[in-house]
């Protein structure tokens, strides 16, 4: 799964929903969406077997349940999502070189054995909804930006593929890490759209334009009164970018 110049190929959408009903008739609803983003809400609620149903929909998933835990746990739940095909998995940086380095090598060796697709992980950095106060209030002293990229430096390391951090960092990720490692951006608002609970966050164009591969967009298409048009006026705004 690599990124393309389609803008509707860029758009996953988050189903921050409680329950698979829900879920599945916005997917339904959505047919132009080829990834759907499953937190752990509604992962905790339904469990793997909603990861087949949206598999055989034909659809892409992007686990997001920010793994963060010793090596060995770690990389048996990378071998669990593997099982279930998914796209993409998400883990905590702050895990550490050994946790991150290790699941690299499991999704590797364990997609070597089965023929099936390794799935990109990407090591989230500073969680979007976080300001500067607050990381102090958890121990970090330095600046948001010195903290993300002390955490991408060990992902790229670590063998990661890329990261999921705020829009406002991406420039800074892109130059110092390189174009090819991947950037995915929650965090993102189109100026129709409210802000909610996220407090670091941009436009799809302006994320497109600071170089960000991805764009995770949950509120401002799934509750929009028709998602569909939402998300085609998205896409058309990517498109402008």
């Amino acid at each position: 799964m690599k990124p393309t110049k389609r803008p509707e190929d860029k758009i996953i959408i988050a189903l921050d929903v409680p329950k698979k009903e829900i879920a599945l008739n916005l997917i339904e609803k959505l047919k132009y969406v080829r990834t759907f983003k499953i937190g752990l809400e509604l992962f905790i609620s339904e469990g793997p077997s909603l990861l087949k149903k949206i598999h055989k929909m034909g659809k892409k998933i992007f686990l997001d349940l920010k793994l963060h835990d010793i090596p060995n746990t770690v990389a048996g739940a990378i071998r669990s999502g593997l099982q279930h095909r998914v796209s993409m998995m998400t883990l905590h940086a702050s895990g550490g070189l050994d946790m991150m380095r290790r699941a690299s090598d499991e999704a590797n060796q364990f997609s070597i054995k089965t023929g099936i697709q390794k799935p990109l992980l990407l090591a989230v950095t500073v969680l979007t909804s976080f300001k500067q106060d607050e990381l102090k209030q958890i121990g970090v002293k330095g600046k948001t930006n010195d903290q993300v990229l002390n955490l991408a430096g060990l992902a790229k390391q670590a063998g990661m593929d890329g990261l999921v951090c705020s829009p406002k960092e991406t420039t800074l990720i892109k130059k110092e890490m390189g174009k090819d490692f991947l950037v995915v951006n929650p965090g993102i608002r189109p100026l129709w759209a409210s802000k909610d609970d996220q407090k670091r966050i941009t436009t799809p164009s302006q994320a497109i334009q600071n170089g960000a591969d991805f764009l995770v967009m949950g509120r401002p298409v799934t509750q929009a009164p028709d998602p569909e048009e939402a998300f085609f006026k998205i896409c058309q705004e990517l498109d402008r970018a």
